[in-house]
């Protein structure tokens, strides 16, 4: 296994490093300053403006779409640690790149399945920055680990298909800018159980489209929000389904891949940034008469975030380079570990950090509990924990117990 980057990739970590030194990090106060003022003003969900002046500057130094092996030139594993990059400042960096979520799952499944028509009205403008989406698959009602307990209907009638359902966390619905949703649900309920699903493109501004209310996380409400949509027969064309009818399932599996390489990406870099934040606390906080960096418990919880960020890194590094030689596919098993694993551990060295902190840790002081809840998040979004710890210990078993 090679998990060094390519000369492309080195050159282009290179230039993220200065970008995120010198124009992102110090951004920061300015964007918070910025969403307090916008929120004021009634628009809590509207995109501080210092966002789309360092997307202008990130597009210039060909920091922009960097996710999509296609339009990059990237390899998966020459990805990873670009988008660990970006997990420092996790409200800002990534779409200040154009590769925030839910948007890059929805930008390639556009890139993989979509018509030529789909393409031009909706890839374009969001690989342009332009636009965004969301992705309205996890419904109120049921266990939606489980896709095929999914009851949102996608009806055929004429050359249309009628909607209706209730999604909810249908992150970005929320943001002004978001003009379409990638919707799941079904098609046929008398098919096999995994060939009831289709996903269908449905405009925002559709007739029957309902944004009922956005969902804090732990009290924090993200800029583009996380909105639960309800569908009452919004009729869209028969040309907006994604694929076949039948593929949602696929296609929701296709998009999940390398989509969670990303993520836990992104969650090494807030992990380290909270272990640069408890060694720095440590180093100047006293108690006791001594640094807290003396304190052994406190080198204790330092060495053990220091360890387990490594251990991590190497297991996402070795699925994104599975993903690069074998496929997506015959890489599940690593990329359900990686989902089990890496969220687990950035929640625990967030945790060490506001511990090491005291009262400030959990104040808006310092950005720990905000990481918290994000990564806390992580640990439900696109699939629980449990789900893929039962993956994994299926393909285990396998070569011992026969089916």
């Amino acid at each position: 296994m090679d998990f060094a980057p390519s000369p492309r990739a080195a050159e282009l970590l290179a230039t993220l490093q200065t970008f995120m030194d010198e124009q992102v990090l110090p951004a920061e106060p300015v964007y918070a300053a910025q969403r307090e003022e916008l929120a004021a003003a009634g628009r809590p969900n509207d995109l501080p403006g210092v966002v789309e002046e360092l997307k202008v500057r990130a597009q210039a130094l060909g920091l922009w779409n960097l996710f999509l092996p296609d339009v990059s030139g990237l390899s998966v594993t020459d990805y990873a640690p670009l988008a660990e990059l970006t997990g420092r400042s996790i409200e800002i960096a990534p779409e200040a790149l154009n590769c925030a979520a839910p948007d890059t799952g929805n930008m390639e499944l556009l890139h993989m399945f979509g018509t030529a028509a789909q393409k031009h009205e909706w890839l374009d403008p969001l690989l342009a920055g332009d636009i965004r989406s969301g992705f309205a698959m996890t419904e109120p009602e049921v266990a939606s680990s489980d896709a095929r307990n999914i009851r949102t209907s996608i009806t055929r009638d004429g050359d249309d298909y009628v909607v209706n359902g209730r999604k909810w966390w249908t992150t970005g619905a929320l943001d002004p800018r978001c003009t379409v949703l990638i919707v799941m649900g079904r098609t046929d309920p008398a098919a096999e159980p995994y060939l009831q699903q289709s996903m269908i493109l449905v405009p925002v501004q559709t007739p029957g489209v309902e944004i009922v209310r956005g969902l804090p996380v732990f009290g924090y409400q993200d800029q583009h929000g996380h909105a639960e949509v309800l569908f009452t027969d919004v009729r869209v064309p028969a040309d907006n389904l994604l694929a076949g009818e039948g593929d949602g399932f696929r296609l929701a599996q296709e998009r999940l891949g390398p989509g969670r390489v990303h993520h836990c990406m992104r969650a090494i870099g807030i992990a380290e940034r909270a272990l640069e934040l408890m060694c720095r606390r440590a180093a100047t906080r006293e108690a006791f008469g001594q640094p807290l960096a003396r304190q052994g418990v406190v080198q204790q919880q330092i060495a053990m975030s220091r360890i387990a960020i490594d251990q991590a890194r190497l297991l996402v590094l070795q699925t994104a380079w599975l993903i690069d030689t074998v496929g997506a596919k015959a890489a599940r098993t690593q990329v359900a570990a990686i989902k089990a694993v890496v969220p687990q551990m950035a929640c625990d060295v967030v945790d060490r950090a506001i511990q090491v902190h005291g009262g400030m840790g959990v104040s808006d002081d310092v950005p720990l509990a905000a990481m918290y809840a994000g990564l806390r998040t992580l640990r439900i979004a696109d699939g629980p924990d449990e789900v893929h710890l039962r993956s994994i210990a299926r393909a285990e078993l396998g070569r011992y117990v026969s089916r």
